[in-house]
């Protein structure tokens, strides 16, 4: 992925270095400061500053001046730095919000947005301190105050399961009914309200969007491991039972991590859905030790990839991540050669984050599928010439829209 970034300097290889000899020695994520690699304070506030200007992931939608203001009242790497840094200016834009709530709706709800925007960077990439689930909670209800005052508005869903619930929000397009649904899974650092927020180019083609937290994220009620899928089983049968929605045309889309969500849902839930866009490939190579303890230490992330990855398997260790992920493998669980619902693959060459090869082995096995790599690509196949919105404008949107149009299937 071709994001501006800074050159390593001999302090950044000095800090990958800890990062590679403490991972190995066993430290868990709690263990470090923030960025666990592989950037120092400096080299982060760069990064953090160079992709708000030029609106790239994982702070896209920040404004330049709300980063530079945030970046200017952190001093150390510590999560609660970063959060409250944010949390400041969110706090700001909400109490705008509410000034106008009465007498300008709309702006309201931009300012809203931005706070919630501002919220969701603080958390970002886990909830691992005090700080960032205090920012977690302001950004749940900055986004459920946006969602009410936008046109259409965005519904809370909760369903119950296994004793707990799934929480999702629902989004419907005006004067469609039933309208044909895609189903958005967040990532390993996103969340539900970023599928949500994301949801109006959707709303134009009159497909409604429930979007959900993967597993160990957010408000989802259960840890990723095998079988996890299952809460996906109970979303599908709680949208059967709205009549707004045509349940027999219903897309899954999984991003980055989530991908491996959409893959499964396309062999276990095949005759419900029309088909599964797994925009992001991770399936069995991504769990393997010897890419892990790499992967780790990629500059394509921010920062704190550890914690993020070892959150979602509850695992603090090293050791428990590498030897919990195997068991995640869909080669391993024997669903690669399987019937399927139709599937569309998207990634990048460049990947460092999920593995290339595990889009071409899924290509390899089972029904014939869709494909769309970029050569110059990096995660989720974005580079400079194809940016996010071009990729999910031009490949993913179209593709979902085929086959929520096809006839019904005998």
């Amino acid at each position: 992925m071709r994001e501006a970034s800074v050159e390593r300097s001999g302090a950044t290889k000095l800090v990958s270095t800890f990062l590679a000899v403490a991972l190995v020695a066993g430290f868990s994520g709690a263990a470090l400061a923030q960025s666990t690699g592989p950037r120092d304070l400096a080299e982060l506030k760069l990064e953090a500053q160079l992709r708000a200007d030029r609106n790239l992931p994982p702070v896209g939608g920040i404004k330049p001046e709300d980063m530079r203001e945030a970046l200017t009242n952190i001093n150390d790497l510590q999560p609660d730095s970063w959060a409250a840094a944010f949390v400041r200016i969110g706090d700001r834009y909400v109490d705008h919000a509410k000034a106008k709530q009465s007498s300008s709706p709309k702006e309201a709800a931009e300012d809203y947005r931005h706070a919630w925007e501002i919220y969701n960077t603080a958390r970002w990439p886990t909830e691992n301190s005090h700080g960032k689930k205090v920012a977690y909670a302001k950004a749940l209800e900055a986004f459920a105050a946006y969602g009410r005052l936008i046109e259409p508005p965005i519904e809370v869903v909760r369903i119950p399961f296994e004793g707990k619930e799934i929480v999702g929000y629902l989004r419907l397009p005006a004067n469609v009914r039933p309208a044909p649904l895609m189903l958005g899974i967040s990532g390993l650092d996103t969340r539900k309200e970023d599928v949500a927020s994301a949801s109006d180019g959707f709303m134009r083609r009159g497909i409604a969007v429930f979007a959900l937290d993967m597993p160990g994220t957010g408000q989802a009620p259960i840890k990723v491991d095998v079988g996890a899928e299952r809460m996906y089983s109970k979303a599908l049968d709680y949208l059967q039972t709205r009549s707004e929605i045509d349940a027999k045309r219903i897309v899954v889309r999984g991003q980055s991590w989530s991908g491996y969500w959409a893959a499964i849902l396309a062999y276990t839930e095949r005759d419900r859905l029309r088909g599964a866009v797994v925009h992001g490939v991770g399936i069995h190579g991504y769990f393997q030790p010897e890419f892990q303890r790499t992967g780790l230490l990629t500059r394509e992330y921010l920062f704190d990839l550890f914690p993020a990855r070892s959150a979602i398997f509850e695992v603090k260790t090293l050791d428990e991540f590498l030897s919990y992920g195997p068991r995640m493998s869909l080669l391993t669980q024997g669903w690669l050669d399987k019937p399927s619902a139709p599937m569309l693959l998207v990634n990048g060459e460049k990947d460092t984050q999920q593995p290339i090869a595990d889009l071409y082995l899924m290509m390899k096995h089972g029904d014939p599928k869709d494909a769309w790599v970029n050569p110059d690509g990096g995660h989720m196949g974005r580079s400079e010439k194809w940016p996010q919105r071009r990729v999910l404008d031009e490949v993913v949107m179209p593709w979902i829209e085929r086959k929520l149009a096809a006839p019904a299937q005998k």
